[in-house]
């Protein structure tokens, strides 16, 4: 089709889109124009930044209000955490949150009950944290690579519930989200990011070990999401092969979870699309993520 056909059915919205800076620098990405791609994120653009308006809104209510929010980033190696926790906080206010990443443990974080750094992060009143990764490497990545025992494990499993019933009833409100991609999906993002030199830091021993790990990180999701899932602190999978559309229902889930004051049409706009985002069923295998 060409841009003149195309051009026929432009609405009066795509018309104003592409008439800003953005719209010709989305146009002028590659010498043959093609307006259903450059509209395509033109709108994902013109939504986000609308959802990010809205985020700062939800983050004067936690100042105000002095809450706590603890939100907290999983899933398998290059799903997409990191990049949509930038599109979080892209226009917060950065002295109102943190983004938690830690390293690998020292060897005295080693001797410690394993939540006892965890804790260290956890929201002040006032402030959003941003954990990406959590408590929960001890649920999937570190049985699978071998970096605990089966008795730390079994013991993670057993205090978790607790741990965060404890953070429940002190008032700290923590949301739990897990990105589900393919398994064609990440080896392809695997393969791009070996050949981006600007990414190729994300790339560690044990993501490289991910594929061939698939089946076992599998089979320990499954047991997080049976034996942690809760009414208090419910999982919440979003499917994030494309991740335009991940990063827009996560930012949507999270704001509708945060109890601040929504209107009509806020409350409309906030309308998940549960073929990206849902909640899991308490204590049941239903539904789950096909990676």
């Amino acid at each position: 089709m060409t841009a003149t056909k195309e051009l026929i059915h432009l609405s009066k919205k795509d018309l104003t889109l592409l008439n800003t800076k953005q719209g010709l620098v989305e146009l002028l990405r590659s010498k043959e124009i093609k307006l259903e791609r450059t509209l395509n994120r033109l709108h994902y653009y013109d939504t986000l930044l609308t959802l990010q308006a809205e985020l700062i809104k939800m983050q004067n209510w936690v100042a105000r209000y002095n809450k706590r929010v603890a939100i907290l980033f999983e899933g398998r190696d290059l799903a997409g955490k990191g990049g949509a926790i930038r599109r979080f906080i892209e226009h917060m206010n950065p002295r109102l949150l943190r983004v938690v990443a830690l390293p690998a443990p020292t060897p005295v974080e080693k001797g410690q009950w394993y939540f006892q750094r965890y804790i260290q992060q956890l929201p002040n009143p006032r402030e959003i944290v941003f954990f990406d990764r959590s408590w929960y490497n001890r649920a999937v990545v570190e049985p699978v690579n071998g970096f605990c025992t089966k008795k730390q494990y079994r013991q993670f499993m057993t205090q978790v519930v607790d741990f965060e019933h404890m953070l429940h009833t002190d008032g700290i409100q923590v949301i739990k989200m897990w990105f589900s991609i393919s398994k064609e999906e990440q080896l392809a993002r695997f393969e791009a990011t070996k050949n981006d030199p600007l990414k190729q830091w994300k790339i560690s021993p044990v993501d490289e070990r991910a594929l061939e790990l698939w089946d076992d990180y599998s089979h320990y999701k499954e047991e997080m999401f049976r034996k942690t899932n809760s009414d208090f602190c419910p999982w919440v999978v979003v499917k994030a092969n494309v991740k335009p559309r991940a990063r827009i229902e996560a930012i949507k889930y999270v704001l509708g979870e945060v109890d601040y004051p929504k209107d009509d049409a806020t409350l409309r706009m906030l309308k998940l699309d549960n073929e990206i985002v849902y909640r899991l069923k308490k204590n049941s295998l239903e539904k789950l993520p096909p990676d």
